[in-house]
């Protein structure tokens, strides 16, 4: 079953950081199969705070999405994600399909 991981940021703190965690963040998928289903696109909160950007990667299982998320080359660029702004990061199951 695909999971999806679920990026919005919130504030932008530093964009210089972001601007590095953006090069950093492409190899950390060589070995961790995701699809980017929304980069950095056209949205509208339509309920809650507004945010700046989202960004929405599927993984194959909810086990690939997590492996991705904690492997020591993402892990690497989250540094200067934190150092760059403010993020809300969600892992979610998707639904079965028949």
């Amino acid at each position: 079953m695909a999971a999806y991981i679920v990026f919005t940021r919130e504030k932008t703190r530093n964009a210089s950081a972001l601007e590095q965690y953006k090069k950093l963040v492409p190899p950390s998928f060589q070995q961790h199969p995701a699809t980017i289903r929304a980069l950095r696109c056209r949205h509208e909160v339509l309920e809650g705070p507004a945010i700046e950007d989202i960004i929405i990667l599927e993984f194959p299982s909810y086990e690939e999405a997590k492996a991705w998320y904690q492997s020591p080359e993402y892990q690497a660029a989250c540094e200067r994600r934190f150092q760059g702004g403010d993020y809300r990061c969600i892992l979610t199951e998707g639904v079965a399909t028949k």
